[in-house]
């Protein structure tokens, strides 16, 4: 005598929808570094925003796998991810800026205020990706940018034109690389950009007193990932191998 009508689990739904699961757990990431921020605990905050960038760049891979668009048609997964993408790469560095008070005040705020409205209408334009797979325009992240301004130590003027530098490129035809999607130098693109990550994190775990040549390599592999994309753009067969 059967006590349970059992059906069979549908786990093709299941496994898609832990995916978009695992897309909204940066949202949680992001909570936890503005709770940081807000406590002044920026070390912290970078932590989990570097954990929130990492289920960023693990979900997407995850979604092409199991097929989440075709077997969940109605639920988003693009949406989502710039809901995500909005609040690590924008919200939580335009705040973390504020909270430092790096540029003094009033500017700290209208820093943060420029960054967090360029970005939205940044992320409303739909041709924001070239047929290279480069952004056109600065692509807001925010959180590289912001990040490095800690790590260097920028004083407020150094901080303060780098924001409207990059506020100003938001709105311009000038070409941002994707280190992932971009072909053209990839190999030195990704490799620039893991050496960026890596000395990132090295200078998280000396909370930011690096040595002088890691703080030089740091400050290099940055310029070269923020003005690559200009120059293959203005150099276009430069890399290519056709």
């Amino acid at each position: 005598m059967k006590i349970f009508n059992y059906k069979r689990v549908p786990y093709a739904e299941i496994r898609a929808f832990s995916v978009h699961i695992l897309t909204a757990s940066g949202s949680f990431l992001a909570f936890l570094g503005v709770v940081a921020a807000a406590e002044h605990r920026f070390i912290d905050m970078f932590w989990w925003l570097g954990l929130a960038l990492l289920v960023d760049g693990i979900d997407g891979p995850i979604a092409r796998k199991v097929s989440v668009k075709e077997v969940l048609p109605n639920w988003s997964g693009d949406t989502l991810d710039n809901i995500i993408d909005y609040v690590t790469y924008v919200l939580l560095p335009a705040f973390a800026l504020y909270q430092s008070g790096m540029i003094g005040e009033p500017w700290s705020f209208v820093a943060a205020g420029m960054i967090v409205v360029s970005s939205a209408i940044y992320y409303a334009d739909t041709g924001m990706k070239t047929e290279e797979y480069f952004f056109s325009g600065f692509p807001v992240v925010w959180n590289m940018i912001v990040f490095t301004l800690f790590v260097i130590d920028a004083s407020a003027i150094t901080a303060l034109a780098v924001v409207l530098v990059s506020v100003i490129l938001t709105f311009l035809p000038i070409n941002f690389l994707h280190p992932v999607r971009v072909q053209r130098l990839r190999p030195l693109n990704l490799f620039v950009f893991f050496l960026w990550s890596a000395l990132g994190m090295y200078a998280l775990l000396l909370h930011f007193v690096i040595p002088q040549w890691a703080l030089v390599l740091f400050m290099l592999s940055g310029i070269y990932l923020y003005c690559i994309g200009a120059v293959l753009q203005f150099f276009p067969t430069l890399g290519r191998r056709d």
